[in-house]
């Protein structure tokens, strides 16, 4: 693994890709809206299709050599979707908490040659950035996924497991192996969820033992089981230097007055 320092914009968002962290190990965070109305997709777009943007995305695509950084040529494509992560609150079971809480917004770039990529934007101090690329389209195929599963639902991801799931009203469903191999191929009830996942993380919450202790990061599956998949910051990690896959990363590249941009690969899957 590889640490990429982040300027602490970018750090305070990234960092809740983790969940469960200690507090005093973060920088101070930008809250991110409750939701993404009209106004908050357009800024994130915006943000998206900007040039200094554009041209990290040809970079990005040109680093392997698959495209030349002159024909790379990327695009945004399809519109801005919000992109939910699991709930602390949730998991602590607090009144009225949702499942799941908005993390970013993604937009999808593809190049000349085919690839895809996803560009995370959030609110950050100097304002709306992308603050990530991930290669693959996890976000949007798992959207479109658990909107013709559950229709008007929920789509989120249980990070620590890389699953996806869509909620509704008192209903989980499972949106891909992880997720089915959590909660089973018919889904479960929400308070079944919730009952799962304060058993797995609920002794991880900030401010507990295990936060105190230095080994934020939540719940870690055994290293075989891990082996594939996206990297997420480790228990030993902290935000101020997110991990990048040593199977995936080129490194990190300025985007523009951003500052520095995670470059974060991950599995495509089929």
């Amino acid at each position: 693994m590889t640490a990429v320092p982040l300027r602490a914009a970018a750090v305070a968002v990234l960092a809740g890709a983790c969940l469960l962290l200690s507090p005093q190990a973060q920088a101070s965070p930008v809250p991110q809206p409750p939701s993404a109305g009209a106004d908050v997709r357009a800024a994130a777009r915006q943000a998206a299709v900007a040039p200094d943007t554009l041209a990290t995305l040809a970079r990005f695509f040109a680093r392997e050599g698959r495209v030349g950084l002159a024909e790379a040529k990327p695009r945004i494509e399809g519109e801005t979707i919000p992109v939910h992560h699991l709930s602390p609150d949730f998991v602590a079971g607090k009144a009225g908490a949702p499942v799941a809480r908005l993390e970013f917004l993604a937009s999808e770039a593809v190049s000349s040659d085919g690839q895809r990529a996803a560009l995370w934007t959030a609110r950050t101090p100097a304002g709306w950035q992308v603050v990530n690329i991930a290669t693959g389209d996890d976000e949007f195929r798992y959207a479109g996924l658990g909107a013709e599963k559950l229709p008007g639902g929920t789509v989120f991801r249980e990070p620590q497991i890389d699953a996806w799931y869509v909620a509704r009203g008192d209903r989980v469903l499972p949106l891909d192996e992880d997720a089915t191999r959590a909660v089973g191929a018919a889904g479960t009830s929400l308070a079944g969820y919730r009952t799962r996942v304060a058993k797995a993380y609920g002794d991880k919450l900030p401010g507990s033992a295990y936060a105190r202790d230095g080994r934020a990061g939540g719940y870690a599956e055994p290293a075989a089981a891990t082996a594939a998949r996206p990297t997420e910051p480790s228990p030993t990690s902290s935000p101020a230097s997110p991990t990048v896959g040593a199977a995936g990363a080129a490194g990190a590249l300025a985007l523009g007055g951003a500052g520095i941009l995670l470059l974060r690969r991950r599995t495509v899957r089929p």
